[in-house]
């Protein structure tokens, strides 16, 4: 099996069909059915066949998709890590949801590279239902986010910091003057920020108790956007209790006292159970310091000079 064979047939997988995939790769379908062609010879099985609603995988294409994304996604670190070794770098990728990339992840992730010259971290935000297959495919090293909700085989969790959060509202509105009821909670209107979104972590898990209804909830594109509204907005938001502990104490924000206003979070760290590099270890280990504690509830951001903003990736060196 050759490389260009493995992405070929990854590509048919991903976009269902040859054209879309030689399309994608920018090759002629000749090409791509030629990479197929030869993979179905060399394995002795057929991989898929086409029927009238598209294509179907056998048992063993499945597998060979599986293992290609991965084997596709080891090839890509390695040729980003031979490049940075050569420069005398390593790279560390973080994969964590929302919540934990806007509100922890700057502070832990600068206390960290001051450890070392030769460390770059590169932060990508994703759901948390999609860790699994980005560790196994080596895409990123390490996952941060809520709780798995089962066991993984080959993949190790490690808890390392609770945090609650609880609903606050402008000093104005009317449910600040006594304690709320859960029904008055769900009738009110919500500003939420993308971490409401995937189900995983404490603020899905308080609207789902409250019954609170989609057209309640207004999604805005980050916690500190919707907080910010929520100072001149007759509505209410979940917010983590050490991020807008400032807001509060200056009496921006006040805490609603009642029922079903508080809910406990906390943060796992995950990564494969093979994976003994060093830096990924170093990082786990760190995440259970003190040090990094206080960075993760009092960090005051990156410095301009190290803050390398992308579409949906940050990099720190």
């Amino acid at each position: 099996m050759t490389i260009a064979q493995l992405r070929a047939f990854a590509a048919v997988v991903r976009h269902g069909s040859v054209r879309a995939a030689a399309a994608a790769l920018g090759l002629t379908e000749s090409a791509v059915s030629m990479h197929v062609a030869q993979l179905r010879k060399e394995l002795g099985n057929d991989l898929f066949v086409r029927t009238g609603s598209g294509l179907a995988f056998t048992p063993g294409g499945l597998r060979l998709a599986s293992r290609a994304v991965e084997l596709l996604g080891l090839q890509d670190r390695t040729v980003q890590e031979v490049s940075r070794a050569s420069q005398g770098m390593r790279l560390l990728r973080v994969g964590s949801t929302s919540l934990f990339a806007e509100y922890a992840a700057p502070g832990l992730i600068e206390a960290f590279t001051q450890r070392a010259d030769d460390l770059e971290v590169e932060l990508s935000v994703h759901r948390a239902d999609e860790f699994e297959g980005l560790l196994r495919s080596r895409a990123i090293d390490i996952a941060i986010g809520p709780p798995w909700p089962t066991a993984v085989p080959g993949v190790v969790h490690r808890a390392f910091l609770a945090y609650d959060v609880e609903v606050v509202a402008a000093p104005s509105h009317p449910l600040a003057a006594k304690p709320v009821t859960a029904q008055a909670l769900a009738g009110a209107t919500w500003l939420l920020g993308p971490s409401a979104i995937g189900g995983g972590g404490p603020i899905p898990a308080l609207l789902r108790r409250l019954r609170v209804p989609e057209e309640n909830q207004r999604i805005f594109q980050s916690e500190a956007a919707a907080l910010e509204e929520l100072t001149h907005t007759e509505a209410v938001a979940p917010a983590v209790v050490f991020a807008a502990a400032g807001d509060v104490a200056e009496g921006r924000l006040v805490r609603l006292s009642g029922q079903g206003t508080k809910e406990r979070g906390i943060w796992v760290a995950a990564a494969l159970e093979d994976d003994h590099g060093s830096t990924t270890a170093e990082l786990m280990r760190f995440l259970h310091t003190p040090r990094a504690t206080q960075a993760m509830l009092r960090g005051a951001g990156v410095p301009i000079k190290r803050f390398r903003p992308a579409v949906y990736v940050t990099l720190w060196n």
